[in-house]
């Protein structure tokens, strides 16, 4: 970028009452990918506190912490409260983003649920196989649960190390699998891992979450009912013998996604402007409620438990688990126990290999129909570093074992997370040593994407400048009154300039509850089309966003050379609502509630338009194009 060129933190916002600047699932990513080295520093941590102070190690955890009211009361020790308490809100983080991935992301579309669904099952199964075969028979087979679930925050942050370069696409295929893997985590301690199961506390549990359900179809938008009612449901499992933690998962999952809609969007913009006029506490409230309200309740809870979880209660988790007192008598038993064995060779075997065969099943059994979103080398990739099964590996083994058998296993654990660390390092050093074109094909594949944009390009009907055929087409969705459109306009000349095989189309969503005269300068665009200068009235439009007036326009359409007087009158006669409606309906259709929304060969994009974050968009785009042609 050159020094007159807009900073790239100017060139993200949007004309939309809705915190709407960046995809939920990138939110996700670096929130997981930062909290890795916290995550790191707290297993160090432990490690040297049980080696240096055992002693206080094991008595702090141990100590006992009850809450009692009248005759009843919980119980537990400081380690039990950390594993089953605070980890509630890790697993309901996991469950939020597993529904948004269902009813926002990829997995919307269901067919495209059987791959990470058997793609995280291979990656289980596979590792189970093998700690099962070095254990059977043994006073470790009851630990096979232990090999199997990837510890995803570690993994995707692991992954940030040792391949800062790779393309987002690679921790999303990450991300889909390893959700499955905390699923059936969850299901198995539940099932496996419980102990002296209470009946009527576990029916108590089971019908206060079908409330839930029920009162969230029913459309409750109620905060603080969900949460006595997740709390009762945390009270009765806990008391029923079954791990808690499955009520964070549940609740997640029972916790929608959507977009904003517009209709919500206007609502909220129209109770601020209530406000502005008459700006008392009841008139704030219903502003504020308004706007919160616009947003789902999945991104609202993910922003208020995520960062919670990811930079206090996961390394916390670790700080209380990885501890293990490490000598010489320790490492010469561990490495020839089975235990430890079998976690560390179903980790840093049996995960790749059981995710990748997995995967390649499933492509040659649909016969490519369904394949992965990535290469083959991003598939080794990311199956290795899924060898990284920390946190619920470690709570599956707290459950499990005790004594010497919990030490062994906590070592072939973080040892596991190691090799797959350095496997993973290996298989992306290789891939980035081959010729470009090879490359991109090993990383990105040739799977076609998910399209977002509802109603595809019409030569016919939409507006467009640049080359018919062109491998890539950026669509804009645009309000002629959005300052933020008038910000992005010269970029967009400038990306046309420097790219000449970019499509580009100019779509109309003009925002009439924030701006008065977007309507009319779409439809004074629209009469200039049907005089054959579309594209002249939509740049003199931009460059005179405060002046949109009826006058303004015929002026503006005089200074084009236009006939004023039919101009005038397609302009009284809104003949071109019906097309700017249309383009309204199919910015509906796909989901778009600010402007500019872009979409580059059918996919949004998110975050900043400045021309270096665009320029690298449109770039990725023309790379799959050519991979897939």
């Amino acid at each position: 970028m050159t020094e007159s060129q807009p900073a790239p933190s100017l060139l993200s916002g949007k004309t939309a009452w809705a915190r709407n600047l960046e995809t939920p699932l990138r939110q996700f990513l670096r929130t997981e990918t930062g909290s890795a080295a916290i995550l790191l520093a707290a297993t160090v941590a432990a490690l040297i506190w049980a080696n240096v102070a055992a002693g206080s190690y094991e008595s702090l955890w141990s100590t006992r912490l009850s809450v009692s009211m009248g005759g009843t009361g919980l119980s537990d020790t400081l380690h039990g409260w950390v594993n089953s308490g605070l980890m509630t809100f890790f697993f309901l983080v996991v469950g939020l983003e597993a529904r948004r991935e269902f009813d926002m992301g990829e997995l919307r579309e269901r067919r495209r649920l059987t791959l990470p669904l058997l793609i995280g099952l291979g990656g289980m199964i596979v590792p189970i196989g093998i700690y099962l075969a070095a254990n059977a028979g043994g006073p470790g087979a009851r630990g096979w649960g232990t090999a199997m679930s990837t510890d995803t925050a570690f993994a995707l942050g692991m992954l940030a190390l040792v391949g800062s370069w790779l393309p987002d696409r690679v921790r999303t295929y990450l991300l889909t699998f390893s959700v499955v893997d905390d699923l059936a985590g969850l299901a198995v301690i539940a099932i496996f891992y419980s102990a002296h199961l209470r009946v009527p506390a576990l029916l108590a549990g089971v019908g206060i979450l079908v409330a839930v359900a029920a009162v969230r179809a029913a459309g409750l938008r109620f905060g603080p009912a969900y949460f006595f009612l997740g709390a009762a449901a945390w009270v009765a499992f806990f008391k029923s013998g079954v791990d808690p933690v499955v009520v964070g998962l549940v609740m997640g999952l029972l916790t929608y996604a959507r977009p904003a809609a517009r209709s919500d969007l206007e609502r909220a913009s129209d109770l601020f402007r209530l406000f502005r006029e008459q700006p008392t506490p009841e008139l704030a409230r219903g502003a504020r409620d308004g706007v919160r309200l616009a947003i789902s309740p999945n991104e609202r809870l993910q922003q208020l438990y995520h960062p919670w979880s990811s930079y206090l209660i996961v390394p916390l988790f670790a700080l209380a688990n990885a501890g293990v007192m490490i000598n010489l008598g320790l490492l010469s038993r561990a490495y020839t126990s089975p235990v430890t064995l079998g976690i560390l060779i179903g980790y840093v075997v049996g995960k790749p290999v059981g995710t990748t065969a997995a995967a390649w099943l499933v492509t040659r059994l649909s016969r490519g129909r369904i394949r992965p979103p990535v290469g083959w080398a991003a598939v080794m990739g990311a199956g290795a570093i899924a060898g990284i099964g920390f946190t619920v590996a470690l709570l599956i083994a707290s459950l499990a074992f005790s004594g010497p058998l919990l030490a062994e296993a906590k070592l072939g654990i973080l040892s596991a997370a190691f090799c797959a660390s350095v496997l993973t390092w290996t298989v992306f050093r290789v891939t980035r040593r081959l010729p470009k074109r090879l490359k991109v094909r090993a990383l990105l594949g040739t799977s076609t994407v998910l399209t977002d944009l509802a109603v595809p390009v019409d030569p016919d009907r939409d507006h467009i400048r640049g080359p018919e055929r062109a491998p890539v087409t950026m669509v804009e969705y645009g309000d002629f009154e959005c300052p933020y459109c008038g910000q992005a306009e010269p970029i967009v000349r400038e990306l046309l300039s420097d790219f000449g095989d970019v499509r580009y189309v100019f779509r109309h969503l003009p925002l009439n509850d924030v701006h008065p005269h977007a309507q009319l300068a779409a439809e004074g665009a629209e009469a200039a089309d049907r005089q054959g200068k579309f594209w002249e009235m939509h740049d003199a439009l931009m460059e005179h966003q405060g002046a949109l007036n009826a006058r303004d326009l015929v002026q503006y359409a005089g200074d084009l050379g236009l006939n004023t007087e039919r101009f005038t009158e397609d302009l009284r006669k809104h003949a071109g609502a019906a097309r700017v409606a249309e383009d309204v309906d199919s910015a509906d259709l796909s989901s778009v509630s600010g402007t500019p929304t872009f979409f580059i060969n059918g996919r949004r994009h998110y975050g900043a338009y400045d021309i270096g974050t665009l320029s690298e968009a449109v770039r990725a785009a023309r790379v799959r194009a050519l991979i897939t042609t």
